[in-house]
């Protein structure tokens, strides 16, 4: 669970923007409670694992397209009624075994096309550039997210788990705020990797992370 500031954080968007994005999304629980809080004070949220992994998708398709969010909450209603899950998003049949529904959806709920998570190759259909993309940030088990790359490069090694470091950046079980506050507080990158028994490309990644840029730059 993520108090929806510490969501933002991760996210690395305003918890406004973050807010408003779920206003949007997540029409079905704010109609049952118009507060917008599932616990806690009213105005604060907490959002759970797949709720997470689900904004973590509309940030990177909000960061690739600045498109209206129009239809998009009646697209994800639709996907939760097919697919039986509150955050379809986060299941895989949505990107695999699940395409033809998508397909279906998608023109029901007449979403702008830079939504679209499947389109028609000849007579196949295939996931959008982005939505492939999302697809392999995404660690799998069975048919739900088990974990998020946070880092849009495959070679990071950097992963968000719900069971590690209380759903924090982690490499080997080590938090990425950790081993910078090392690196902060005076102490090399060897010596990091060697208290943690981590590798240095390991260290360097999430030194990288942490400063937002990529390694060796």
């Amino acid at each position: 669970m993520y108090a929806e500031a510490a969501a933002a954080r991760l996210l690395r968007v305003p918890p406004s923007t973050l807010r408003r994005w779920l206003a949007v999304t997540d029409g079905r629980q704010r109609r049952s409670d118009p507060s917008g809080s599932r616990a806690g004070p009213p105005g604060r949220r907490i959002l759970d694992w797949a709720e997470f992994v689900e904004a973590a998708y509309l940030r990177e398709h909000r960061q690739a397209h600045r498109v209206s969010m129009s239809g998009l909450p009646i697209f994800l209603a639709l996907l939760r009624d097919q697919f039986g899950v509150p955050h379809p998003i986060a299941d895989r049949r949505v990107f695999t075994d699940g395409r033809a529904v998508v397909w279906e959806v998608q023109a029901a709920a007449s979403l702008h096309p830079r939504w679209w998570l499947v389109v028609t190759t000849g007579d196949r259909l295939t996931l959008t550039p982005q939505a492939a993309a999302f697809h392999r940030r995404v660690g799998w088990a069975g048919d739900s997210a088990a974990s998020y790359r946070p880092d849009p490069s495959p070679d990071s090694p950097v992963r968000i788990r719900p069971d590690v470091r209380f759903g924090r950046p982690a490499i080997g079980g080590v938090s990425t705020e950790s081993i910078a506050e090392h690196q902060a507080a005076g102490t090399d990158p060897e010596t990091i990797a060697e208290m943690y028994a981590l590798t240095p490309a390991d260290v360097a990644w999430a030194l990288a992370y942490e400063s937002g840029t990529r390694p060796g730059r």
